[in-house]
């Protein structure tokens, strides 16, 4: 009896560090980290998107017959100047000479 309990007590002492390693994996800490930071970024920059085409929606004017050099929205300030929105929220304005005809649906 004294040998079984000796060997059970020797494969606990064996297995715990094992236990204990499995748990604080650092791969598996940065992994989930690197995927947390990725996923607020893409959800900053879509609620800044968001926000900025609400914005540009309400306070400046839709051009009617004209897009964006890739076929985007183009708004025009209270400046008269062209402008999109990107999908980071960010503005780019362009001249009148790089507006494209609104294709016809």
């Amino acid at each position: 009896m004294k040998k079984i309990t000796r060997i059970v007590a020797v494969l606990f002492m064996l297995s715990f560090p094992v236990a204990m390693y499995a748990q604080d994996s650092p791969s598996t800490v940065k992994k989930t980290g690197k995927a947390i930071k990725k996923g607020a970024k893409k959800v900053g920059h879509k609620t800044a998107e968001v926000a900025s085409k609400s914005k540009a929606a309400v306070t400046d004017e839709k051009h009617k017959d004209k897009v964006g050099p890739g076929g985007q929205t183009i708004y025009i300030d209270n400046h008269s100047k062209y402008y999109w929105v990107d999908d980071k929220g960010r503005r780019h304005y362009v001249t009148e000479a790089d507006l494209k005809d609104k294709p016809k649906d």
